[in-house]
């Protein structure tokens, strides 16, 4: 049995709920106390019908948390009028829940935690696992969004562009637990694509395709970072890179570009280059700036400066970085590597350890707090020998 099949399916049963007359938050609830019993019987016992099965597990469940209440007999009267359980019309409800799930009223890290929760059917115990939070304070934070959007009504289409930040968001979380969140994103930006023809899905999916062939390069057999520059790129891997080639020429062939496009292109020109010194940073600069033109992101920006470095040289790069704000994220990690090949060791390990301290993850930590102790190192090599304090004459 394909075990992420329950999870493949959460969408569609969580909308054949909602049209019997479910709420939202209810109805996901059902779902998921449905995917329990699928977890343990469907590997001894799998259902002919899948999708029927979870279906009619889901509606017992929500008509005994029906019952269960008291002050709601009557709800429980008008639904057990409903037609009965079953797979129900066929229809697929999977894009009104992505929209659902990145509204507007949600905070980005509710947004993405009811998105794993009801579209991804990941359990809250996983989600916490992987934000390294306790159980108890994601429970309440996907409550929250639950109860947020359970009277939400879709009169006009939702924000494919809120989605696909959602989803590249859960990307970015990357591993954490038992849970891989960029495995679960690509999963899910695959499953959008089925559902919605938008070039900006298909720009999204060659994109996370992109970073996650690189994976088995990014770290070292001692858990170190590895930076793209120094990647072997042997270990990249060229199905999923050629995947991410095929879907953004499409997407790109139907000229209405957009910022994930755009993206997608800068990591097919680093995917492109056999060695690190062939890579293209005319074009990836020309490539940003079409970025920044769509998006004007002080992060674009950031990256923009690099590129700019790369194929103009550190100074220019330093001068495209000056009118930055020198609080944005890695920040002073781009100064310092532009200083460092300016030739200015000295300013480059202290902005080195400064972005140490402020680095997001312990890799990213680790990595920067050793450059500046290379650079450090090298500092006190050239100064030759301490000679100490000169003898006091007698």
């Amino acid at each position: 049995m394909n075990e992420s099949l329950p999870r493949e399916l959460v969408p569609a049963v969580i909308g054949v709920l909602v049209r019997r007359g479910a709420d939202f938050a209810a109805a996901e609830d059902a779902v998921q106390d449905a995917l329990v019993e699928a977890v343990r019987g469907w590997p001894d016992d799998p259902p002919r019908d899948p999708k029927g099965w979870l279906v009619t597990v889901a509606w017992r469940k929500y008509l005994d948390a029906i019952r269960a209440d008291t002050s709601r007999r009557r709800r429980e009267e008008r639904v057990e009028a409903e037609p009965a359980p079953g797979p129900g019309e066929a229809r697929d409800d999977t894009l009104r829940l992505y929209f659902l799930c990145a509204h507007p009223s949600l905070t980005p890290a509710s947004a993405v935690a009811l998105t794993l929760r009801a579209v991804g059917g990941l359990t809250t115990r996983q989600i916490a696992q992987a934000y390294l939070v306790p159980e108890p304070t994601m429970a309440q934070r996907i409550s929250r969004a639950k109860r947020t959007v359970s009277g939400v009504r879709f009169d006009q289409p939702g924000d494919v562009a809120t989605v696909l930040r959602v989803l590249y968001l859960v990307f970015n979380e990357g591993y954490s637990g038992d849970v891989d969140l960029s495995a679960e994103a690509i999963r899910l930006t695959r499953q959008l694509a089925t559902v919605t023809d938008h070039e900006e899905v298909a720009g999204l999916l060659a994109l996370l395709l992109r970073h996650h062939a690189r994976r088995p390069a990014r770290t070292g057999r001692d858990g170190r970072l590895v930076p793209l520059a120094e990647q072997d790129r042997s270990l990249w891997d060229t199905h999923l890179i050629s995947e991410g080639v095929d879907l953004l020429q499409a997407a790109l062939a139907r000229d209405r570009l957009g910022e994930f496009q755009a993206q997608a292109a800068i990591a097919a020109l680093h995917a492109d280059a056999p060695r690190v010194e062939e890579t293209d940073w005319v074009q990836i600069v020309e490539w940003y700036d079409e970025l920044v033109r769509l998006t004007d992101s002080p992060v674009a920006r950031l990256n923009r400066a690099v590129a700019v470095g790369e194929a103009d040289g550190p100074r220019a790069g330093l001068a495209a970085l000056s009118g930055l704000d020198p609080a944005l994220p890695r920040h002073a990690a781009v100064a310092a590597y532009l200083h460092e090949r300016d030739g200015d060791p000295q300013t480059a390990a202290r902005l080195y350890a400064q972005a140490a301290r402020s680095a997001p993850n312990l890799p990213e930590r680790d990595h920067l707090t050793r450059q500046a102790a290379r650079l450090n190192a090298e500092l006190r090599a050239e100064r030759g020998p301490s000679r100490g304090p000169a003898r006091r004459a007698e």
